[in-house]
């Protein structure tokens, strides 16, 4: 049992996948770029007022939404290689080996990546819940959305009264980590947040799996009407309850009492989650207007999407390179404006790497080694159809 060919994969989660990592680029561009300055990598170190604006922005309509996003990309990746599998007449313990080989090699990558480059690590996190809840994928339909929501109710409560704590004892007296090693033992922290950050992730992750059971994303057509809602409601949503955080988190109500951080911080990753599905289904939605279109931009974020871990990497090594203060040193230097523009930039540069391995056959790194340890020799033996240079118009 091997990997599926890139020329078998539908056009919607991947190119969810290459979008999704513009809002992650934007998050930790301003994450980063905060805890280079001051050493607290909460809130934002606006300057003026378009600089403020644009803060606003990246709260209501990126932060934490392209992680919602990503982690139920995730659940749907999964769920699709145990539909797959159970088709091609795979028995469950089988399957679920696969699962949670997947999991435990993801959890490996992770922690590499923590301990190389990057605070906030989503693959280790990813890794485990794979390997936990393996068994989700055989719940019904019913006990998916009910144990959803129960996660949904317990996990954003706790998370939202822990991490501001949790950041305040590993921040310490707020330093900014002047030296690698410095910055590597703050870096080790990070597996102390990995429990509270699953408490967040199991609600999409679950989501996920009830969606590719639906094939919403495969095959949106169908569901043109239900995407739609998703769309509406789940963007309106995601503005209207990170509000009250993102006046708090730009300076724009600067007396809120620690009840009131607390409670606008979850209602913020709540709404997180309605932007995240929100945008999936945008994105649905265009998939379906597309069709078999593809024109260079589509095919390079298809092709982002496909190699979405080599670029998620990538993006770790451009802020360690750009905005560590032994390395060029630019975090404590620009202002908010400036990192999201740096993001953005950034971004870009991974797409058009992306889509460089694309026009020379090039598997994503990350991904080849990947896949390499989950199937082994069977990832050896998987067709290697190439994509096509140009497809549509």
């Amino acid at each position: 049992m091997g990997p599926r060919s890139t020329a078998l994969r539908s056009l919607a989660p991947d190119l969810s996948r290459g979008i999704m990592l513009l809002l992650i680029a934007l998050v930790h561009a301003s994450v980063f770029r905060a805890a280079w300055a001051d050493g607290d990598g909460a809130g934002y170190a606006v300057s003026d007022t378009f600089d403020r604006i644009l803060s606003c922005l990246v709260t209501l309509f990126a932060d934490d939404r392209g992680f919602a996003l990503f982690a139920g990309l995730f659940g749907y990746g999964v769920a699709q290689i145990y539909l797959r599998s159970t088709a091609e007449g795979r028995e469950w313990p089988v399957v679920r080996a696969l699962v949670r080989r997947r999991g435990r090699w993801l959890m490996v990558i992770g922690l590499l990546h923590t301990v190389l480059l990057a605070f906030g690590d989503i693959l280790s996190v990813y890794g485990l819940v794979a390997l936990l809840l393996a068994g989700a994928l055989r719940l019904s339909g019913r006990k998916l959305l009910s144990r959803a929501f129960a996660w949904l109710t317990v996990g954003t409560l706790v998370y939202s009264a822990g991490v501001p704590m949790l950041y305040q004892v590993l921040s310490g007296d707020g330093a900014v980590p002047l030296t690698p090693l410095d910055d590597l033992t703050y870096r080790l922290g990070w597996p102390l947040m990995i429990p509270l950050v699953i408490g967040t992730t199991v609600f999409p992750f679950l989501i996920g799996i009830w969606a590719a059971r639906k094939r919403l994303l495969d095959e949106p057509e169908p569901h043109r009407a239900f995407l739609r809602k998703v769309a509406v409601f789940g963007i309106a949503g995601t503005a209207l309850g990170g509000l009250p955080y993102a006046l708090i988190n730009t300076g724009v109500i600067s007396d809120a009492s620690p009840m009131a951080y607390i409670g606008a911080y979850w209602l913020n990753l709540v709404a997180s989650y309605a932007g995240g599905f929100g945008y999936a289904a945008v994105i649905a939605l265009v998939a379906i207007r597309l069709g078999q279109r593809r024109g260079p931009v589509v095919t390079a974020l298809v092709a982002t999407g496909q190699r979405s871990m080599t670029c998620y990497l990538l993006q770790s090594v451009a802020w360690m390179g750009l905005g560590a203060p032994y390395l060029l040193g630019l975090g404590n230097t620009m202002p908010d404006v400036v990192a999201l523009g740096m993001g953005v930039a950034v971004w870009v540069s991974t797409v058009l790497v992306a889509d460089w391995m694309r026009r020379r056959g090039i598997r994503g790194p990350a991904e080849v080694v990947y896949r390499k340890l989950t199937y082994g020799k069977a990832y050896d033996a998987a067709p290697r159809q190439p994509e096509p240079a140009t497809v549509g118009g």
